[in-house]
Order: structure tokens, then C-alpha cells, then sequence
């Protein structure tokens, strides 16, 4: 099988440079086979494999009480241990939600990728940033566009694993230059 994903690599480089390489390069090889390879920092991930529970909060805007709701979760490590999909199953304001989330961690760019999706909306949440090992936090940055003013609006996500069975998440968002906090999820493992 590996040889099979080198001779596939060799000939997608082959074609990419126009022939101009040889499809057999060490160094290019070297590279396709660095970028394609799970690390450590797709360990982190797998780490948060398995099903949790979750206990949201969500605030809405400043001085307004906060909604809470509760979900579970189920994270697995896909495309080889690559990427990391959750599925997300719970209700919100009395309404069914689902979502599903990819995270991976880039090697190239060595930054976190994340796109998030769920029934509450249409748009995709792309997000990408670093791991603090001190912290064992993952921070995301990306923008959304909120629905109420049309506008993209800047969105930063922690992700902080506080022991094996224990995961806190939190959602900010900036609107006019001021970041609030919009979520609070706490995951436990079940």
C-alpha cells in the first residue's frame, strides 16, 4: 500500500511540475511524504477520541442571561488519522441541532485547520491557528457572517483538554471591535 501512495505521489508531482522533474526525486518525495504524514500534533487530536457529553452555554449579548442547552458528541480520527470529524446530536431552545466539525492539523502550515457546519445555519466556519503545549489549548481564528447585520464578524475558539476525561470549549466573537463571549461548552467523556 505505501508503495502504491509513493508511486501516486511520484506521478502527481510529475504531472504538477510538467514533466520538467523526475518523477522520482528524493527531495520531492521527501516533502510529498512529510506533508501527507500524521505527527504528534495529529496525536493531540486523537487524543479527544470517543463520546462525550456536553453542557452548553451560550449568551447572546452583554447583561442578557445565558440559554443552556446539553448534546453529545462523538470525535474519531479519519483519512488515516489526518483529520479528526466530530458529529455533534442535542437540541437548542427546544429545537433539534446537529453539527459536524473536521479539524486537522496542517503540516505545512503548522497551524490547526477546523471548518464547523450545523443546522442552525448555512455557512461554514473556517478557522485555523496554534497549539500552546503548556496549556494543552488549541486557538482557532476565523470569521462568520452573523446573521442579524449581514457582516462578517471575527470568531476565536479555545480548545483546552484539562485531563483525559474533561474538555473545555469557548467560542468569542467581535463585533464593533469589542470580543465577548458567546459559548462555553464543558465535555465529558462517556
Amino acid at each position: 500500500m505505501k508503495n502504491t501512495t509513493l508511486l501516486l505521489i511520484s506521478a502527481v508531482y510529475f504531472l504538477s511540475t510538467g514533466g520538467r522533474a523526475m518523477a522520482q526525486d528524493a527531495d520531492a518525495m521527501k516533502k510529498w511524504t512529510d506533508y501527507m504524514t500524521p505527527g504528534d500534533m495529529h496525536k493531540v487530536l486523537a487524543a479527544a477520541n470517543g463520546k462525550w457529553s456536553e453542557d452548553i452555554t451560550m449568551w447572546m449579548a452583554p447583561g442578557q442571561p445565558p440559554i443552556k442547552s446539553t448534546s453529545t458528541s462523538e470525535y474519531k480520527m479519519i483519512l488515516g488519522g489526518r483529520y479528526q470529524q466530530a458529529n455533534i446530536t442535542g437540541s437548542f431552545s427546544g429545537m433539534p441541532f446537529e453539527a459536524m466539525s473536521l479539524i486537522g492539523y496542517d503540516n505545512m502550515k503548522k497551524v490547526f485547520i477546523s471548518s464547523w457546519i450545523d443546522n442552525m445555519g448555512t455557512g461554514i466556519l473556517n478557522s485555523e491557528g496554534p497549539y500552546d503545549a503548556a496549556t494543552n489549548t488549541i486557538t482557532l481564528i476565523g470569521t462568520q457572517v452573523d446573521p442579524m447585520s449581514g457582516k462578517e464578524m471575527k470568531m476565536r475558539e479555545t480548545i483546552r483538554m484539562t485531563d483525559n476525561n474533561t474538555m473545555v470549549m469557548e467560542m468569542y466573537t467581535s463585533t464593533g471591535g469589542k470580543e465577548m463571549k458567546s459559548m462555553e461548552i464543558k465535555l465529558r467523556r462517556i
